[in-house]
């Protein structure tokens, strides 16, 4: 078995929880070791990683990636890893008795300064000079007793805050920042194979004051590099009201996101994701309400007959018309004279709106016009005029 221990200098402990779910990636054993370390599990993850070595390279990519400072070190138990990340690595019996927590005065009175030596002294008469639960820990970190941990389970939510060495009057300046919380969540979601539709970064100014900047994506992902494409899209039309002094990433609503297959014969599925990341891309520029997707409705009346949904989204009230549609509506009906057409086809009677305040009562016809282009026309209280043209 195989342990390895992250020991993180001058953290905080409401910290350890965002990065234990961002270590859950890489295996699902992960236990915190307040006030400033997590502990992994790691023995079964090796195969899919290519070795220890490897996997060490990849956690620590990931931690340069995070920006944060990390002792690493490997032990077959837990805690014997802790004491080495702790007290900078080397063997268990050369490592200095500071790193273990235990009180050291009766130590020093005669002369032990290492775990090695600690462990060459008398079992019974350390236990009564010490107490049974340092012995215990020591033949905990030689694999002699068993360990116990309660593994972090990553949550269905993912918050997290990070303070700016310097005040950023720009909102350029934010998207490096921004990444590091990005990947963290990216970490999260992988370990819970999710994604999500949406996230929030909330900009804290240094009056208090905060401001929040809600993105939206076309569909489901948890790629940092595709979420910090659409915050640098954000950020490069905005100013900041006042230097920012934090920011906070949140998301929420996860949705099951599995990993993707390539196509042999071409590949649907990464066409569609280029559509996605298009639309997300107009949307984060232009505006949600710019960008639409259109659906059909209920309703004989050609104006009514269509809505606005999200992009993609499949809408369960569409419907089947009761008769030919063309693709072209005109915006505006435009007049015709008898001469103009050529009539081919109708009568189809049009007879609805009246619970709305909307009466429509009118006869449609297939037409050919002058130009030989096929037209849909209406006659209405007498006056015939041209509503669309079929492709």
């Amino acid at each position: 078995m195989l342990w390895v221990a992250l020991h993180f200098p001058g953290l905080r402990n409401e910290a350890l929880a965002p990065l234990a779910g961002w270590a859950c990636q890489f295996t699902p054993r992960v236990a915190q070791a307040p006030p400033d370390a997590l502990l992994a599990e790691v023995e079964a993850s090796l195969r899919y990683f290519g070795g220890p070595d490897a996997f060490l390279r990849t956690l620590r990519a990931g931690l340069d990636a995070l920006g944060v400072t990390a002792a690493l070190a490997t032990a077959p138990t837990g805690l014997a890893a802790l004491w080495l990340a702790r007290g900078g690595g080397g063997s268990l019996e050369a490592l200095p008795l500071e790193a273990t927590g235990f009180e050291l005065d009766f130590f020093r009175g005669i002369g032990i300064a290492t775990v090695g030596e600690a462990l060459a002294l008398p079992r019974d008469g350390l236990a009564q000079r010490c107490g049974s639960a340092m012995v215990d820990a020591l033949d905990r970190a030689c694999g002699r007793l068993p360990e116990t941990y309660a593994f972090f389970a990553p949550p269905a939510r993912f918050s997290a805050r990070l303070e700016l060495p310097g005040e950023a009057a720009h909102a350029e300046a934010l998207l490096f920042p921004a990444r590091r919380l990005l990947a963290r969540l990216e970490g999260l979601l992988a370990a819970r194979q999710e994604g999500i539709r949406a996230f929030t970064l909330r900009l804290a100014y240094f009056d208090s004051s905060s401001e929040e900047i809600e993105i939206r994506l076309a569909g489901l992902s948890r790629d940092a590099a595709r979420l910090a494409g659409l915050l640098r899209e954000k950020f490069s039309e905005k100013k900041l009201e006042q230097p920012v002094e934090a920011l906070e990433l949140r998301a929420a609503d996860f949705e099951p996101l599995g990993p993707r297959s390539g196509g042999l014969f071409g590949d649907p599925a990464r066409e569609e994701e280029d559509w996605s990341r298009l639309l997300e891309r107009l949307r984060v520029r232009l505006g949600c309400e710019a960008i639409c997707g259109l659906a059909t409705q209920p309703d004989h009346r050609p104006e009514h007959a269509w809505r606005r949904v999200e992009p993609g989204e499949w809408d369960p009230r569409e419907f089947r018309q009761p008769g030919a549609r063309p693709l072209w509506l005109l915006e505006q009906p435009r007049r015709l004279a008898e001469s103009e057409f050529t009539l081919l086809a109708g009568p189809e009677r049009i007879e609805c709106g009246w619970w709305a305040g909307d009466e429509a009562k009118r006869d449609y016809f297939i037409a050919r016009l002058a130009s030989d282009a096929a037209a849909w026309i209406c006659r209405e209280g007498g006056e015939w005029t041209l509503h669309g043209l079929f492709a």
